[in-house]
């Protein structure tokens, strides 16, 4: 059973469309109109950043959605000030929802003299007034350690289960589901698993970040249609190499499925005139004009799950829940109606 307080939803820049698309699915839920708090985040002429929320929010449970995505740093402090000012308002509970955890990849020292930025953002959260952070695959599973708060990490392979089971319906015996690197082996195993596909590995070596000097590949990827998985695309120089590097060790076709897709730098043009048939990202990130224009880019939704997720949080019910298909096929019966 709910608690008295009411799930109210708040927003950065980041990702309007995404909270509003989980807004609207709140309201659809809750046969009442939940839009988002009215508030404005502006900056002043100095980059500066602003907040004045215009309604009470004094003893309601409150969920910010803003993931930190590029300009990261503007996102990130957005988030902190929005907490702030609901803790300064007295909110009973602040839940910081965030589709892509910027900094994560910074999450161990790989060299002397450097930070773990993951960290650093963990407590600045924590000390912002969030109570709670719900995201979903963060680069690296232990990022959860360093909060001491509650974090409830979604995962994206469900739905692209779901995806994969509908767009290769007819020729699901000829899956191969690829790890782009041996970090990535659980990631793509478990959507191996979901599918009842095999797995390969591309081994890469890095001579330099961004830079890889050799790749090869582990296992028969001979006549399969292959599918990377991996938890972000950034400029896809490594995403593009792999996908030729399959195909040079026949495979019939290689598709990609990428949690977040940053799309930074040359990305979106190295992926239209890749050899890979499609890419298909979440929108944890909001796509540019040039993602969604893009001929081989596609997009599938989350809100449905963040949406469920909220609710669940409200309602003191399994968030885990969420990663079984009978739970989460009738919440994206509208996209697949063939439930996988």
């Amino acid at each position: 059973m709910p608690t008295l307080n009411e799930p109210k939803l708040i927003a950065g820049n980041a990702n309007l469309p995404l909270a509003q698309a989980i807004a609207r699915r709140m309201s659809l839920h809750r046969g009442v109109d939940q839009g988002l708090v009215d508030a404005r985040v502006e900056r002043f002429n100095d980059g500066e950043i602003f907040v004045e929320v215009y309604e009470n929010v004094r003893g309601e449970d409150m969920f910010i959605i803003q993931p930190t995505s590029n300009p990261a740093n503007d996102n990130l402090m957005e988030l902190l000030i929005i907490a702030d000012a609901l803790r300064r308002s007295s909110a009973q509970r602040i839940t910081a929802v965030i589709p892509y955890f910027g900094y994560a990849r910074q999450d161990r020292r790989t060299k002397a003299r450097t930070p773990i930025s993951a960290k650093l953002v963990a407590n600045m959260l924590t000390g912002a007034g969030v109570e709670r952070v719900l995201t979903m695959d963060l680069h690296a599973a232990q990022i959860q350690g360093f909060f001491d708060i509650p974090v409830d990490n979604l995962y994206a392979s469900p739905i692209f289960a779901l995806d994969v089971k509908d767009q290769f319906k007819d020729r699901m015996s000829e899956i191969m589901v690829v790890s782009p690197d041996v970090g990535g082996v659980a990631r793509a195993r478990e959507l191996a698993k979901r599918i009842n596909a095999p797995l390969s590995i591309v081994d890469k070596r890095r001579e330099k970040p961004g830079e890889v000097a050799e790749m090869t590949v582990i296992g028969d990827v001979k006549d399969k249609i292959c599918l990377i998985v991996d938890d972000m695309c950034d400029t896809a120089g490594t995403l593009c190499k792999a996908a030729q590097v399959l195909l040079d060790n026949g495979a019939k076709e290689v598709h990609a499925y990428i949690t977040h897709g940053v799309m930074s730098g040359p990305a979106v043009e190295r992926v239209s005139n890749s050899v890979m048939k499609s890419l298909v990202l979440t929108d944890s990130i909001q796509p540019t004009e040039e993602v969604k224009a893009a001929r081989n880019i596609r997009i599938v939704p989350t809100a449905p799950l963040f949406t469920q997720a909220i609710l669940n949080i409200w309602h003191g019910t399994s968030v885990s829940s969420l990663f079984e298909d009978k739970t989460l096929v009738p919440i994206y019966e509208n996209l697949y109606s063939n439930g996988g």
